[in-house]
């Protein structure tokens, strides 16, 4: 593999791994505070279905993102609602938003655009468009430095440059804050934080808006980011590799995103090597290579998910004390 392959495969590796990074980091707020979300999938969907049914419609990529974050916000008051309030099973309350998410966005897909469940192409500023880099064009021919700051750094749309950026950022909010202390108090032992004169159920929903928030950026990157429309359920199970990723890391920011690149970098080997002739094993199917990211994200999550350690409260419906 030459110098030019070699590049490409780390562009496409970050590019696949921005939305997973988006959604992982979303359900690191939600479980360090005792809220298990499995529904990160659904959020990402109906983001993405918001947003580009707002981009086509107005024409803008910016009020695409504001739609998409409201609506995966809506959804995680809602799964709040059945979690926190209501003190519901939460595996449960999330299953039941990846089924309405799926078929929600069909219905309204069809009934407004008559697509099939897609919308409209989106085309100029309806999308993020690439970003140059200061001095980009200037060091392209400088030996391994030019390539990789010209070809792999810049270039990228904005919200790939935010999800890396989100992480040294959750590290601080988590780690040397207030609300961070208090967030990570909430998910391990919620009576001590009551006991202390703190609302556990205000920090329960702050976590899962933000949860929201960061799956509307990953839903609006996919579908007018890396994507040019919504497409019937486009998410294809990211929600559930961003879970398993988030397990892999053990709750943690910086390995996070490490997982993440790691699934980024599975998905981008497994488009890669469709059709091609293989040392002893010849032309690997193209079943077999969608599947792998998947096969791997199972063999992972079975091989790590018990030495996992999840937020104590993590799950468990807190009940005040009288």
């Amino acid at each position: 593999m030459d110098l030019a392959s070699l590049l490409d495969l780390i562009d496409s590796t970050i590019r696949l791994s921005t939305p997973l990074l988006f959604a992982a980091l979303a359900g690191l707020y939600s479980e360090r505070s005792g809220i298990f979300d499995i529904s990160l999938e659904g959020k990402m969907l109906i983001a993405a279905f918001a947003s580009a049914s707002a981009a086509a419609v107005w024409g803008s990529v910016l009020l695409g993102l504001v739609f998409g974050i409201l609506a995966a916000v809506g959804f995680s008051l809602v799964h709040g609602l059945a979690s926190i309030t209501y003190r519901g099973n939460q595996i449960v309350s999330g299953v039941a938003i990846n089924f309405i998410a799926a078929g929600l966005t069909i219905i309204l897909g069809q009934a407004w655009f008559g697509q099939g469940g897609r919308t409209p192409s989106l085309f100029g500023g309806g999308r993020f468009t690439a970003v140059e880099l200061p001095f980009a064009e200037a060091v392209r021919d400088v030996p391994v430095i030019g390539p990789i700051y010209s070809g792999v750094l810049s270039g990228q749309t904005p919200l790939v440059y935010v999800a890396f950026a989100m992480v040294p950022l959750t590290w601080w909010v988590l780690f040397r804050t207030r609300f961070g202390l208090r967030l990570r108090a909430v998910g391990e032992n919620p009576a001590a934080v009551d006991t202390a004169g703190i609302s556990v159920t205000f920090l329960r929903y702050r976590a899962v808006i933000i949860c929201g928030v960061l799956t509307g950026f990953a839903g609006a990157y996919l579908s007018t980011g890396q994507a040019a429309g919504f497409t019937r359920d486009m998410t294809a199970g990211k929600g559930y590799i961003a879970l398993a990723a988030l397990i892999f890391a053990n709750w943690k920011p910086v390995p996070v995103m490490f997982a993440c690149l790691l699934f980024g970098f599975l998905d981008a080997v497994s488009i890669r090597i469709q059709g091609v002739e293989l040392p002893l094993v010849g032309e690997v199917s193209v079943q077999f290579v969608s599947a792998l990211p998947y096969i791997l994200t199972v063999i992972l999550l079975a091989g790590f998910v018990g030495k996992a350690t999840p937020p104590r409260a993590g799950g468990v419906p807190y009940v005040k004390e009288r």
